[in-house]
Order: C-alpha cells, then structure tokens, then sequence
C-alpha cells in the first residue's frame, strides 16, 4: 500500500467484507475488520553527519471470523483490491473453521467512543509533514549542546530524530465502527566520554504525541551528564544498599509489574500475580495506575483493539493488588467486564495490554531522599530487565550508577548486580517522590528500595 485511502473507502471496503462474510454458510457468528495507515520519518546523524535518513509508509487490512463453539481465524494483507479481500475472506473463514474452539470469544454489542478530541492525540504540524530541513536542525542543535556540555565528549555517536502519524478504522458485525488518529515524534542522543583513562558511553530520549512535549537540547545535557557520572565507575563492596531509582528507572521497574496484571498471562500462568488479587504485594508506598484516558499520552485512545471504550483501572492501592486489565474474553472467563485492555495488531487475535502506566508520586523531592540514605546507590541503568522471571519474580540484574554516603552523592559505580525479587523488592519500596516523570507511555517518580542485595567487588 502506497496511498492513503480516502476513509470513506475504507469504511465501505470494510462494511463490503463484513457483509460477504455473514453472507456466506459454515458456522461463522460474527466478525471484525482491523486497517491501519502510518507514515514514518526518522534522522539520525553521527558526530554532526547524516548516518540514516528514511520515510516510510505502511498500511493494511485485517479480517477475523469468529465461528460456532468460540472458534477464531484472522487473515491479512495490504493488498486492497477486491480479488485479495475476497481471497483474504476464504483464508479468515478457513483458518477459523481449523482453530480450536476458545471459551469466552465475543464482539463488543455497546457503543463505540471515537470522539478523542479531549485527548489531544494528534499534532497538526506532524499530520501536515515536519519540514525535513527542521528535523536536520533539531539534530544538530542537540550535536552541538552535547559537544559543548563536557570536554571529555569524545563523540556523539547519535543525535536522532523521528516522526509519524497513524490511523486505524475498526467495525464488527455487531454494528459499531469508528476511527483512532494519533501523532508521535521522538528525539536523543548518544554520547561516548573520555577521561584518558577509561570510556563510557550513554544516552537519554524521549518521545510524545506533540512536538512541543519534547526538548532536545535538555536531553543532549541529560545525557551527556549522565554518561559523566559514572565514567571511571567501579563496583561498590557486595553488600546490602538502600537503592534509589530516579524516575526513568522507575518507570521501567512500573512496566514490568504493570504486565503482570494482563489477565491473559495470569490465566496462562505467566505471572505471579496470580491469585493475589486483594492481598498486599507492595509497601502501603505504592499505587500503580493504568489510565487510557490522559490527553496527549502516547497509550492514550477512545477505544481498545476490541471497540470497547478505554478507561482508568487502579492495578494496586497503597499497596494491595486490586484489578486485573481485562479484554473481553478474559473479562468472560472471570465473571467480569472487560477493563478496555484489549491490544491487537491487523494481523493478530485480541490480547490484553496496557496503555498509560502510571507510579502515582509522594511528597518527597528527589534531593531529600538521596539526603535522607546513609549508605546505597542511585541507579543511572539497569541492564537486563528482559531477563526478569514473571512467574517466580526472580531478578538479575547489571546496574551503573553513583554511590551514595551520609546522604551526599560520591563516586561513580559500576560493575555491579542487582539481585533478588519482585515481590521483597515491591515491599521494601520505602518511599516515592514527587517528581513524576513520562518516559514514552510509562511514568514514575523517584523510588527508594530498602535492603537490596548488590554484588560488586568485595564484601562490605
């Protein structure tokens, strides 16, 4: 697909398909139709030249049978002419009719929201083309700011840009249909530092629905003294620290317990929160938020992958699991409505996913904490969080960062392993601060962690 289809096209395009296919004999209940439509630019420049510069375009059309007993069989393309949707409705039919039956496999019958004007999701400078001349400067201005932020750059590996724009249409034979729209743009950098003795290299970005959320030149500074801070670093005596984890980290720490709260890995027995529902997982420190609803987010949006409308879903209250994020199937199977979790591709069944995570903050500024450890360590990067077991909790993870002594920040740390698990380490988060931050579609304050086992060099 190279166009843009005009969207009353794709609203008859996708009415014809759902017509045919209830038209047609053979034990088919209902379905839904899923396109998408995104275009794509992205800059980036090495040392101030321009290392990779591309656009792109994408789009296509999904189709998904449900049949008798629960039975589901989806078939894509982005090949839109009638012969293929005629080809691509055979295959749905085909594949469902071979699937196994599912237990609670239902279309949405309520009304559809698409009205998103409240959320603030697109920017109409992207949706109109970001002039190619600006992404260069916003490029060479976060060059330059990080050239000139420390001496010891030695190179700035990356300084990129990207930006798009994205549309989907959803309709199911249960009469609803509507439109999602959104922007998002995207900026960092990546610096290499020397002090003639050691290197490291580092980085920080960001991305947004808008343009102006962003800010390039703050994040060039962001990481340019950040890789500074831990250059020459070297690993703490093993022992037990108070380790604080400013809201970047955080925000990576609040997705890996937010997913644990999909109802569909819970049923598959992929996470250990199953079952934990009402019982206290975390210290009364902690509330953590889904939130679909908050303007200008990237998760943000009216409607999930299934029509059902998006909302706010409370996953733990002052330390007590309280929900699970439900798609409609799921929602079945437990006796409950669906959360509008559903996330779902063109080409995919209806999963549960999140949208907004949200670690809700304190009181406490972030200096106020670091002052308030007497020995720990303020984690800069975690490496590794892929390798976080959800079943068991377990965790293994490589940390840089700076020493903390008397409440005075000190030297840098590196080399280190932050080990143990989820569940101690949620129970012995002492103290959250007050300064939230959104990194992509997550967001967190600083957090204390109490007692937490770090292996480094020798014991302490």
């Amino acid at each position: 697909m190279s166009a843009r289809p005009d969207r009353h096209d794709v609203e008859s395009m996708g009415a014809w398909m759902l017509d045919r296919v209830m038209s047609m004999r053979g034990g088919i209940s209902g379905a839904d139709v899923i396109y998408g439509f995104s275009v794509s630019h992205s800059l980036s420049l090495r040392d101030g030249e321009p290392e990779e510069n591309t656009s792109g375009v994408s789009g296509g059309i999904g189709l998904r049978c449900i049949g008798d007993g629960g039975r589901q069989g989806v078939a894509f393309g982005n090949n839109l002419s009638r012969d293929a949707l005629t080809n691509m409705i055979e295959w749905s039919r085909a594949n469902c009719m071979n699937s196994e039956p599912e237990e609670g496999i239902s279309l949405y019958g309520g009304a559809l929201e698409d009205d998103a004007s409240s959320l603030e999701l697109c920017d109409e400078e992207i949706t109109r083309g970001v002039d190619s001349g600006r992404r260069m400067r916003e490029c060479l201005d976060m060059t330059g700011e990080a050239k000139g932020r420390d001496s010891r750059v030695v190179s700035v590996r990356a300084a990129s840009w990207g930006d798009g724009y994205s549309e989907s249409f959803y309709a199911s034979t249960s009469g609803i249909m509507g439109w999602r729209a959104s922007t998002s743009a995207s900026c960092g950098v990546a610096v290499v530092l020397s002090d003639g003795d050691s290197y490291e290299m580092g980085g920080f970005g960001n991305s947004a629905r808008r343009l102006d959320d962003l800010d390039g030149p703050s994040y060039a500074r962001i990481s340019v003294d950040r890789t500074a801070s831990v250059l020459g670093g070297h690993p703490l005596p093993t022992g037990r620290y108070t380790v604080v984890m400013g809201p970047e980290i955080s925000s990576s720490i609040a997705c890996v317990i937010g997913e644990l709260f999909c109802a569909s890995d819970i049923h598959k027995g992929r996470s250990m929160m199953k079952g934990k529902l009402g019982g206290t997982v975390a210290s009364s420190a902690i509330t953590l938020i889904d939130d679909a609803r908050m303007p200008r987010r990237l998760g943000s949006s009216m409607f999930d992958g299934e029509g059902v409308p998006t909302g706010r879903t409370v996953l733990i209250e002052s330390g007590v699991a309280k929900n699970y994020l439900y798609n409609l199937q799921y929602a079945s199977k437990d006796g409950t409505s669906s959360t509008g979790s559903a996330a779902r591709g063109i080409g995919g069944l209806p999963d549960v996913g999140l949208s907004n995570l949200v670690l809700q903050p304190g009181d406490e500024t972030h200096e106020s904490l670091i002052k308030g450890v007497a020995a720990g360590f303020l984690v800069s990067e975690l490496m590794g969080l892929h390798t976080f077991d959800p079943i068991s909790g377990d965790f293994s993870l490589g940390a840089k960062g700076v020493r903390i002594s008397g409440g005075v920040l000190g030297e840098p740390v590196a080399g280190v392993t932050i080990a143990g698990n989820l569940l101690d380490l949620m129970m012995n988060m002492t103290a959250v601060g007050s300064d939230l931050e959104f990194f992509g579609s997550a967001a967190a304050p600083t957090v204390v962690v109490e007692d937490v086992s770090v292996a480094g060099g020798r014991e302490s």
